[in-house]
């Protein structure tokens, strides 16, 4: 196994850990792609200490890196997602340097996780998928979504179209939560 394909896995370990949603599919097709000139720069909130910095990383797509609170940093390629009028995020974590154990690293699966973002102009609105929600519409209905029970929580393994059916028919509130609201930073000074 190679050293990109670690980082991805340990990455998607990473995921299911912070308690986001993972699916093992992506939840865009061709024709739900989108590019909004207006999510590129370096987002926050004012007091927080997280960063999300976008930049143009295909004719479709985009580079996100990530930067928490300890100034660990994360990097993913992202898609802008239109699902009817609503737009999402799908991001999935892109090559590092990290050094793994080759038998641990075996066992390691990346993700993608998919991010709404109901505004993106003055402030970039984002929701994580809300791992309690998705678990109790999944108790009532198992069959709303195919996923994996795994130790902890699930694993999404449904295909891009259901995926995206499944969001359609949602309560977007109640499935994200409500938004956090970033501005955008000025540019860092090299």
């Amino acid at each position: 196994m190679n050293q990109n394909m670690r980082w991805l896995a340990l990455a998607g370990l990473l995921a299911l850990v912070a308690g986001c949603v993972p699916s093992l599919q992506p939840l865009f097709t061709p024709d739900t792609i989108t590019f909004d000139p207006a999510l590129l720069g370096a987002w926050g909130q004012t007091n927080k200490e997280d960063r999300w910095a976008f930049t143009k990383a295909g004719d479709d797509h985009y580079k996100l890196t990530h930067t928490d609170k300890e100034k660990h940093t994360g990097e993913f390629t992202a898609y802008l997602v239109k699902v009817k009028d609503q737009r999402f995020l799908d991001i999935y974590p892109e090559d590092c340097d990290a050094k793994l154990n080759e038998l641990f690293a075996m066992h390691l699966v990346a993700a993608h996780t998919f991010i709404w973002v109901p505004k993106c102009g003055a402030t970039l609105d984002l929701a994580l998928m809300s791992p309690d929600a998705v678990k109790k519409i999944l108790a009532e209905k198992p069959a709303a979504l195919k996923h994996e029970k795994i130790k902890d929580g699930f694993l999404l393994t449904a295909q891009p179209k259901d995926l995206q059916a499944f969001l359609a028919a949602s309560s977007l509130q109640e499935l994200f939560g409500e938004p956090c609201a970033l501005v955008k930073l000025p540019a860092k000074k090299e």
